[in-house]
């Protein structure tokens, strides 16, 4: 790994051991390395129940008839309830309330919730779920655009009433954004040279390995208490809260072990069916998904068709794009329409292209539903515009990191939607750092004594190859995410942060509603704390909803935003110290009033190092406390017409090179290696910064060669829920992946810091699948790349 800093100014406690920029050491990294940390699947109450979900077979039917007298009359179940049994609210939804809590009537996808059984065995409850009698009528199929619009095609929302529905013209469509600016037409007249292509990805999954679990505690009250692994709790309650017919103070929630998330725990999954099981029976009530119903029980990456058209002049300028961008949403909105506002505004890249004629829709169909997934929307869009400027490059007979080079944004530059980049934007710096890492040595699999090592060829352990066929690529590509809600959100997150003495030595706690899944929050905020106040012992309290929303750990926000709340937080603690310590020491040394003050060791310090008092003894046994709210400036919806707007808070650019081995006679690929320069604005914990983009890194090579959800097109029932049928990476798959840092403050963020953890998803699977291209020099326009599209088989 290599940083180069860039100052970002004076900080308080900047000299306190375990502050920013150091790597300090994540408080649940080593009981996750040994397998003690509590995950949710782990919760336990000693007279809890068992939920388990009765889903669909089909996926668009009616619903005849339900019969749950034989489940009722097992031995050892408690429940059962269909949609028929719900107290209040009957739908639920992050952006549009479309998604039954159970199946009304209609089934719209394979794997929906049709009903729920309380026993008191797992096994009980599973065997129950098996004897309740659903009557189905099959309908036919919504599956792709074709059959989506079709004249006479079923309509699966009828009567939608959303905010988005004025200005789509399907009913089936979910939402759609232009972006449109300069005039394309007239730019294409003057082009010399126009490429065009068709794209496509596939379905891919969060592929988190702790699947969805939570226990349900009904109270005294009435209300229920809820230990859940989730993104947002916050969004959870607003949503579930309704559907109990219970006030938001009566559902209270708190943050169980998270085993991953990448967006899959935005949506609820069990939370509402554990609650209205406990509710309904007086007792707790524990739902832990398997590896097969975890599929069905959470979104996934649209799948998309992208059609691109470029054009440049011959000393390499792009003139202008014209993209139309089709999303596959599943039977329900999820946060479609937000992915399709940023796959739009994200649509054209890094580059700089004044003409720009853009569409992106979101389609309702009978597949799985879709939603939020590391990248959001302009992982889609980066794979399209990253073969483009490879077919530029080519057709111009230039260099394509050159060519991107030419193209590249830099700050001041303005985006599609007429948005001006206010902050650094080191495109082409960021091209030339990971062209400039030294290449990995040619045919590492041969050993000394001429027979190959198998381990390190296409195949691996598969010991089907020993390098016959075996042709190395070079392939890069270079993306740009959004960091933080957009388009008018009112993205905001709270903090509580309270200072005292304990045995003496000053003690910081912090509480927010952060959900913690993996990203290394905990880590960052006490690192925030130390910073900020001077004190070497901090406390993270659970995150819970008794404290106000921190928003959801998605979108690279959390270090971003809520680290602002602490950090926020904190200067007001601090503040309140500084106050004390002028009302009982001020009188005795006129620093207190004249100096500036500084919080360092544990102590109050003038900025010139002179030490005034010991915390302990200014706080005297008191404590200090703050509560705050901070938000990031203001971002306004994009035009439904035009798409121009402030739309995006701020931006984060990654670069990747992919060195790939291909054996082109059996199809198979190895990723020899995957660099990546990366610019994070402040690196508050490198280590963990590192950590984040080769994770993000990994996840794009995944889409690239392996990953995807396979839905029978004639049926759209999902083929293949399971890690046996799903391939992701796993150690024998990850290449080395070095990291090149860069850090170019932001003057508008908290430290300076860039959102990190979905930029490197972005330009990882176009680079792979550029080496690949260059490998065997076909065109490659679709991912996952398999076997049969380079064997031809």
């Amino acid at each position: 790994m290599r940083i180069t800093r860039t100052p970002t100014g004076l900080t308080q406690g900047s000299g306190t051991k375990g502050g920013i920029g150091e790597s300090t050491l994540r408080p649940d990294g080593t009981l996750k390395v040994t397998g003690e940390f509590a995950y949710a699947s782990d919760l336990w109450h000693e007279d809890m129940l068992w939920g388990f979900t009765l889903r669909s077979p089909h996926a668009h039917a009616r619903i005849r008839s339900v019969d749950v007298s034989q489940a009722l009359a097992t031995p050892g179940v408690h429940a059962v309830m269909t949609h028929d049994d719900l107290p209040a609210a009957t739908r639920y939804g992050l952006e549009i309330q479309d998604t039954p809590v159970l199946a009304d009537g209609v089934v719209r996808h394979h794997g929906e919730p049709v009903a729920l059984v309380a026993a008191d065995h797992p096994e009980t409850a599973r065997r129950a779920a098996a004897k309740i009698l659903v009557e189905y009528e099959q309908l036919p199929v919504v599956t792709d655009e074709e059959s989506a619009t079709a004249p006479g095609a079923p309509v699966l929302h009828p009567g939608r009433s959303d905010h988005h529905a004025g200005h789509v013209p399907h009913p089936n469509i979910v939402h759609r954004q232009p972006i449109v600016r300069g005039d394309a037409a007239a730019a294409k007249a003057r082009t010399d040279v126009i490429v065009t292509g068709e794209y496509e990805m596939g379905m891919q999954d969060q592929a988190f390995l702790g699947p969805e679990s939570g226990l349900a505690v009904p109270a005294d009250d009435g209300g229920v208490d809820l230990y859940i692994a989730t993104q947002w709790l916050h969004a959870d309650l607003r949503q579930i809260a309704p559907v109990l017919g219970l006030p938001e103070e009566k559902v209270r929630m708190t943050l169980s072990g998270v085993g991953g998330a990448f967006g899959g725990r935005e949506d609820l999954s069990m939370q509402a069916h554990a609650c209205l099981l406990a509710l309904h029976t007086g007792k707790p009530v524990k739902i832990v998904y398997n590896r097969f119903e975890s599929f069905f029980g959470h979104v996934h990456r649209h799948p998309a068709k992208l059609r691109y058209e470029h054009g440049a002049t011959r000393d390499g300028k792009l003139s202008y794009v014209k993209a139309r961008i089709v999303l596959d949403g599943g039977a329900y909105a999820s946060s479609s329409p937000a992915v399709v506002g940023n796959a739009a505004s994200l649509s054209v890249g890094p580059y700089v292209v004044d003409d720009v004629d853009i569409e992106a829709v979101a389609l309702y169909t009978n597949n799985p539903p879709c939603g939020a997934m590391r990248g959001f929307g302009a992982v889609q869009a980066c794979f399209a515009y990253e073969a483009q400027m490879d077919k530029l490059a080519a057709e111009l007979d230039l260099d394509p990191v050159e060519f991107r080079r030419r193209n590249a944004m830099s700050q001041g530059a303005v985006m599609p939607t007429g948005q001006v980049v206010d902050s650094p934007a080191p495109v082409a710096e960021l091209l030339r750092r990971v062209k400039a890492m030294p290449l990995p040595p040619e045919r590492q699999w041969e050993t000394a004594g001429g027979s190959p090592d198998v381990r390190a060829l296409p195949g691996g352990l598969s010991n089907t190859t020993h390098g016959e066929g075996v042709v190395r690529g070079v392939g890069y590509a270079v993306g740009i995410k959004n960091v933080g809600f957009s388009e008018g959100f009112d993205d905001y997150s709270t903090a509580r942060v309270r200072l005292e003495t304990v045995a003496g030595e000053p003690v910081a706690t912090v509480h927010t509603a952060m959900a913690e899944v993996g990203q290394g929050g905990v880590t960052v905020y006490a690192q925030i704390a130390r910073t900020e106040l001077g004190v070497a012992r901090v406390t993270i309290q659970p995150a819970d909803t008794r404290v106000g929303s921190a928003g959801s750990t998605s979108a690279s926000r959390q270090t971003y935003v809520t680290g602002g709340a602490v950090k926020h937080a904190c200067e007001a603690v601090r503040e309140k110290v500084f106050r004390l310590g002028r009302e009982r020491f001020g009188s005795h040394h006129p620093a207190w009033a004249t100096a500036e003050l500084l919080l360092e060791g544990g102590k109050v310090t003038t900025d010139g190092g002179e030490v005034l008092a010991s915390l302990a003894d200014v706080l005297d046994g008191e404590s200090v406390e703050a509560e705050l709210e901070w938000r990031h400036r203001p971002t306004e919806p994009f035009d439904l017409r035009t798409g121009q707007g402030f739309g995006h808070v701020q931006y984060s650019f990654a670069a990747h090179r992919a060195v790939v081995e291909v054996d082109t006679e059996l199809g198979l690929v190895k990723v020899v290696e995957l660099a990546c320069a990366q610019d994070v604005g402040k690196a508050l914990n490198p280590l963990s910064v590192t950590g984040q983009i080769q994770g993000g890194t990994t996840q794009g090579l995944g889409l690239a060669v392996m990953e995807e959800i396979v839905v029978d097109p004639a049926t759209a029932k999902v083929r293949n829920p399971s890690f046996t049928d799903y391939l992701i990476p796993t150690i024998l798959d990850t290449p080395a992946i070095p990291v090149d840092i860069l850090e170019l403050a932001d003057e508008h963020a908290p430290y300076g810091l860039r959102g990190i953890g979905e930029a490197p998803t972005l330009s990882s699977t176009p680079a792979v699948v550029a080496a690949i291209r260059q490998a065997t020099g076909l065109p490659l326009r679709r991912v996952p790349v398999r076997p049969e599209h380079l064997t031809g088989t």
